[in-house]
């Protein structure tokens, strides 16, 4: 697959992340999926995506910890394109066992406790997600931290066996607000309070003046080791994973 992967980085890496968009759109419809944690990022790229085939499924991630202003955005952005995101949840028995065995907030104790929330909430409800789809819209930025610079427009995801296109890969941070601005385009207000980066709400801060964009996600860890499960890297010849 690394060969392939190469192939198509060279051919259609070049391309604007709306060019790219349809080109994938086009060629995997029904088969390709936007996965949105509600973010700039994903807000412009659903902006995007509405404007190509609004049959596209967008969906989200409801972990159940999220901020109160996360659920609002869903609703003003499903109001704004006159769409659904799916919303999947974690498995209720998943979730029981884990905070009856670990605590409430487990994940403040250790990383392995952290990333087996991030397991439960997250990465399993992504697989499910995932079922029947060969594409994985994305809105990773290289810019947002030290775990990204390493990432393709184009790369083939090996735990979920489907191909991901990150279309804002190359895009600065002030390129997707001029995006939102000049489109219009709904964002949760927590960004204009020093929320850069929003994910679960015991899991979240404001970044202070000087820090990444994502200092603020599980602040207490190591930074080149902070990721949720989503976007795993594995190791092998092929340096798209």
């Amino acid at each position: 697959m690394s060969e392939n992967i190469d192939a198509l980085n060279q051919e259609y890496g070049h391309l604007d992340p709306l060019p790219l968009l349809e080109l994938f759109l086009k060629r995997y419809k029904g088969a390709i999926t936007l996965a949105s944690s509600l973010s700039p990022e994903d807000q412009v790229l659903t902006d995007m995506v509405m404007q190509v085939d609004p049959e596209t499924m967008i969906f989200t991630l409801d972990t159940g910890r999220l901020f109160p202003e996360t659920y609002e955005l869903m609703e003003r952005t499903n109001a704004r394109y006159n769409t659904v995101i799916q919303v999947f949840f974690p498995e209720r028995d998943a979730v029981e066992k884990m905070v009856n065995s670990k605590g409430i907030n487990l994940f403040y104790e250790s990383v392995e406790n952290r990333k087996l929330c991030c397991h439960v909430r997250k990465v399993e409800p992504l697989q499910r997600a995932f079922n029947g789809m060969k594409v994985w819209i994305c809105g990773l930025r290289k810019e947002q931290s030290v775990t990204r610079t390493h990432l393709r427009k184009i790369e083939w995801d090996e735990g979920n066996r489907m191909l991901k296109i990150n279309p804002l890969i190359d895009w600065t941070g002030e390129e997707v607000w001029t995006y939102i601005r000049q489109q219009h385009v709904p964002y949760n207000p927590l960004n204009d309070r020093g929320f850069l980066s929003i994910g679960c709400q015991p899991c979240t801060r404001a970044v202070e003046p000087g820090e990444d964009e994502r200092a603020g996600r599980w602040w207490w860890e190591n930074p080149e080791l902070k990721e949720c499960g989503l976007h795993r890297r594995h190791h092998s010849t092929d340096t798209a994973h």
